[in-house]
């Protein structure tokens, strides 16, 4: 943690007022404390100009840790240098999630960037350029100002980042967001030649960080661009630590090392950051990758002239150490004067050494430095700190050791064991096998030493040769150390470079490393890659549930309950052979091009495979997570609405069932034509919100109705009961003494009534669990919304308003219809036979979707990086976008499904046969025993039909029982002569 000696200070700068009409929302500010913030009232600032750019909900004051530590490190130079940190104000916007003002602010940074540089007019030291930090989506803000006309690339010499997630949006909610994705990293590749003055370095947070994995904060790979370079926080040096989101910002090792590298940018010539791409990037090297241990210098001097009153031993021994109170910074040198007793010019081989939490290690091989005679250790005598040197001189294979790593479904139950006897200072242990994001291991090193006197620290290294991702660990020896091994990049597809763990060990200590596959971390790695397609897949799910519901009105006349029917339907065999067969056909190019030619979007698995973060069955364990997360949102969602009706059961008297109306009403128009109204005008997800909460009430009334019927029917008197069983035998004996009492009737028409309202309340549960995501889906708009709602009533752009405006009439619909409506439409059974290709359709675009402004520009993109080609190129995934297009698609499904307009009801005399025929009063008297022997209708298939006299089959339907005890009150006159025939 950093922390400030003076209370900190933020002075607003004044901007230009088109520009504050512009972007009302908008502020830049400078950071000062004390007497230094006193002095920069008037704004004649001297020093260097920094920008820093907050990234997702993220404050302009986060900038204080920056501008403290570089005013304390100009202090110590009595300001010889120093620098003027700016700060950008962005109203903490969620730009993460809504991706609608990305450009918004691109364009305000572009304004500050003059803004700030007019402060400086007339200066003697002038600056032309702004160096910028960004924090998260800062950081992406600050890459797209090269994507505007009127930007020109030279008002920005360096750009640092933290945590940002450069490949692809974490969740990718809308279109504006992927497409700036789109624009920024497309233009990174074309216009490559543009950006080659500029040294951008990415600090990714590592495992600590869980809202941005570090994958993504890997900048694309351009073989023209050469001035970047990517690193996660536990690999830099003298801070060896992984960091959160937010902590990364405030983490004072890294905050030191970023303050150390300003000041040794700076050229002392122009008193500004240098010009000079390849000493920036030396720079970065330095203080973020490998730190030598010595102060930065841009031309150190290797030949040194060691002079002056030397004690010179020669060890003629391979191994030895030696302890001493002192400390320097160049400490080894290569002789090159063979011909002296003593060594009177060496080669400084200090810069070859490697920072590390508690030694600093070289290790030169001498087939590179056949020129040299001896190798000189340098100990002056000056007072420090007391340290041991240790070298030795050993062969390379010696200390290389190979350990296979356990496969994937060991389950930790077997291990990879070697025992290193060591006698040396380093071994290198291979881990083969060792270089997929899906793989996950513990590593238990066990040391046990000769002497336990005095417990030596060893350090543990898990290096990654293809990117800077080392993970370091100190321990004292005897001990068992723990270390987790995962990656955050794949190995590149024809890399021949191997994971290496690098043990820097105590002499005369023996070690024991075994490696286990850890299950959990696997799971773990599978939800950081891949934990932002779920909904996609609880979506499948949903789909398959209410496929389920409309196959199982058809055959019995009833819909299930929602978790009932997900359990017995949710199988990804349906949906999981559908989608690896497309895969797998794409391979060949006839397919291909019939696909293309059909002009189908591209299989989200084939790019994933091409991205080497697709790999085998992570498809079918998503799908098993999505069940579970379906399954028990749907058992949390009808407890809430249980609750929730037994709350307003207290407080009000239920109405009564709900009779069938019409669907469309002058004043349910009225309220859709508002809703809608109101998602033109302000925002689309408000409208999605109002008619949800609308929705939600009528569900919950329904509910309502149902339980107080269910509550006076269980309170029925015992003898009614019998009564109902008596009249049901006399009716099997005599069908001329059925109606016995109209009580029993009434009571029976009562019940079927009820349990048809039962059907509709699961059919409104399925269709609410599934717009309750929606509403998920859409709330980053429409928290956005509001907080800008003093600025603007109207979002504008606004992702949600498509779909409000097709949402508004179908809910409007779908919450006043039934499944006596839908059982009678003649689209039933076709409807059906949609929800399971529709739940295929999900999963084979909704994991990852592409969006390219041009076909050519992405081909041009690939010709021009064929390094990087169709990983980097195509690596702009957006999980959940298109899923609004599936959105559409089901609603507009449903209300097919359910034959709302066509298959109005039938009228109340087309629901009776003629029962003069004798055959329809048979099965008539048939379906009644049923009915009144427990109503047990799933003995009847939907349609059946009876030929008992050798004419033709009647066909009699289930549906019309239950609604002719419906009529019974308005046709009981008439009900004995029907069944007197």
């Amino acid at each position: 943690m950093t922390y400030m000696y003076e209370y900190p200070e933020y002075l607003k700068i004044k901007l230009p007022k088109k520009i504050s009409r512009r972007y009302p929302a908008y502020e830049l500010y400078l950071y000062g404390e004390g007497n230094y913030a006193e002095e920069n009232k008037n704004l004649l600032l001297t020093g260097i100009p920094v920008l820093f750019l907050p990234g997702n909900a993220g404050s302009y004051k986060q900038v204080r840790s920056l501008g403290s530590i570089a005013l304390r490190k100009a202090e110590d130079i009595d300001f010889k240098y120093h620098f003027n940190f700016f700060s950008v104000n962005f109203n903490e916007e969620l730009v993460a999630l809504y991706g609608g003002s990305l450009q918004r602010q691109t364009r305000f940074v572009h304004e500050c960037i003059k803004v700030i540089l007019k402060l400086y007019k007339d200066r003697e030291f002038a600056p032309s350029s702004v160096a910028i930090v960004g924090h998260s989506m800062g950081g992406l803000v600050a890459r797209a100002l090269l994507t505007l006309k009127n930007f020109k690339p030279e008002l920005i010499n360096l750009l640092i980042t933290q945590a940002t997630p450069h490949v692809a949006p974490v969740m990718p909610l809308d279109k504006y967001l992927t497409d700036f994705y789109t624009a920024v990293n497309n233009h990174w590749i074309l216009k490559a030649q543009d950006v080659r003055n500029l040294t951008i370095l990415s600090v990714a947070g590592g495992f600590r960080d869980y809202q941005v994995r570090s994958g993504l904060a890997f900048l694309p790979r351009s073989s023209q661009h050469n001035s970047a370079l990517s690193v996660v926080s536990s690999a830099v040096p003298r801070a060896w630590a992984s960091t959160d989101h937010l902590s990364i910002v405030w983490c004072k090792e890294l905050i030191l090392a970023t303050i150390r590298a300003f000041f040794d940018l700076i050229d002392e010539n122009t008193k500004q950051i240098t010009d000079d791409p390849k000493k920036r990037l030396s720079v970065l090297n330095h203080h973020f990758v490998k730190h030598p241990a010595k102060l930065y210098a841009e031309n150190p001097e290797t030949l040194t002239e060691l002079t002056g009153a030397f004690i010179w031993i020669k060890i003629k021994t391979s191994k030895w150490n030696y302890t001493v109170y002192n400390d320097t910074s160049s400490w080894i040198y290569g002789c090159v004067n063979s011909n002296s007793s003593m060594c009177l010019e060496g080669v400084d081989l200090s810069w070859k050494a490697e920072l590390l939490p508690t030694v600093k290690a070289v290790t030169l091989k001498l087939q590179e430095y056949p020129f040299l005679s001896h190798l000189v250790v340098h100990v002056p005598s000056t007072n420090g700190n007391k340290f041991t040197l240790d070298c030795e001189f050993f062969k390379e294979d010696s200390r290389t050791v190979q350990l296979p790593v356990t496969h994937l479904f060991s389950f930790g139950l077997s291990s990879s064991k070697i025992l290193l006897n060591s006698t040396g200072l380093i071994y290198n242990v291979q881990l083969q096998g060792f270089g997929q994001i899906y793989q996950a291991f513990k590593i238990y090193i066990e040391g046990q030493c000769q002497s336990p006197k005095e417990r030596k620290h060893s350090i543990y290294r898990l290096h990654v040769p293809w990117s800077h991702e080392d993970l370091i660990t100190v321990s004292k020896v005897p001990s068992l150390t723990e270390i987790s091994a995962k990656l955050h990049i794949a190995q590149p597809e024809n890399g021949s470079s191997v994971a290496v763990l690098n043990i820097y060990s105590t002499s005369y200590c023996q070690y024991e490393v075994t490696i286990k596959t850890s299950f959990l971390q696997v799971l773990g790695q599978l939800i950081r890659f891949h934990g932002g397609t779920l909904p996609v897949y609880v979506i499948s799910n949903i789909l398959l549930a209410y496929g389920g519901q409309l196959n199982t009105l058809i055959l019995t006349g009833q819909c299930s309950d929602f978790a009932l029917v997900l359990s017995r339907t949710a199988r990804p065999y349906k949906v999981e052979p559908a989608v690896n067969i497309i895969t797998f056909l794409l391979g060949f190019a006839w397919f291909k091009d019939v696909w293309d030619a059909l002009f189908l979007p591209e299989m989200d698995a084939v790019v994933l495979n091409n991205q080497d973060v697709w790999f085998p069955l992570v498809s079918l364990i998503l799908f098993f997570f999505g069940t579970g997360i379906a399954f028990w949102g749907g058992i949390f969602f009808s407890s809430s609405l249980r609750l929730l009706s037994s709350f307003w059961l207290a407080v009000t008297r239920p109405s009564g069932l709900p009779k069938d109306s019409r669907l469309v009403t002058p004043k349910r128009s009225c309220v859709t034509i508002l809703l809608v109204f109101i998602s033109w005008t302000t925002c689309g997800a408000f409208a999605i919100l109002i008619i949800y909460l609308h929705y939600l009430f009528k569900v919950i009334k329904l509910h309502v109705n149902v339980r107080a019927e269910q509550r006076v029917l269980n309170a029925a008197p015992k003898h009614s009961k019998e009564t109902s069983n008596n009249a049901n035998k006399e009716l099997i004996k005599n069908c001329h003494s059925v109606d016995r009492s109209g009580e029993a009737a009434k009571s029976l028409a009562t019940s079927a009534a009820a349990d048809e309202v039962v059907n509709s309340f699961n059919m409104h549960v399925t269709v609410i669990i599934l717009l309750t995501w929606i509403m998920l889906l859409s709330f980053p708009s429409l928290i956005y919304w509001v907080k800008n709602l003093r600025y603007n009533i109207r979002l504008d752009p606004d992702p949600c308003r498509p779909m409000a405006i097709i949402l508004v009439p179908a809910l409007g619909i779908l919450m006043n219809s039934s499944t006596t409506k839908v059982k009678s439409s003649k689209l039933l059974k076709i409807a059906a036979q949609f929800p399971l290709p529709l739940s295929v359709a999900v999963v084979a675009f909704g994991p990852m979707h592409l969006y390219r402004e041009d076909v050519k520009v992405v081909r041009k993109a690939r010709q021009t990086n064929q390094e990087q080609g169709k990983s980097e190129t195509n690596s702009l995934p957006a999980p959940l976008f298109n899923m609004w297009k599936t959105v559409f698609l089901i609603f507009f499904t449903m209300l097919t499904l359910r034959g709302l307009v066509k298959g109005a009801p039938l009228r109340p005399e087309e629901k009776w046969k003629p029962l003069d025929n004798p055959r329809n009063r048979d099965l008539f008297f048939r379906t009644l025993q049923a009915y009144f022997s427990g109503r047990d209708l799933r003995k009847f298939p939907g349609t059946f039909s009876l030929n008992n006299d050798g004419s033709k089959p009647v066909t009699f339907y289930s549906d019309p029982i239950a609604s002719a005890f419906a009529d019974y009150e308005e046709r009981k006159n008439s009900f004995p002569k029907y069944l007197r025939g």
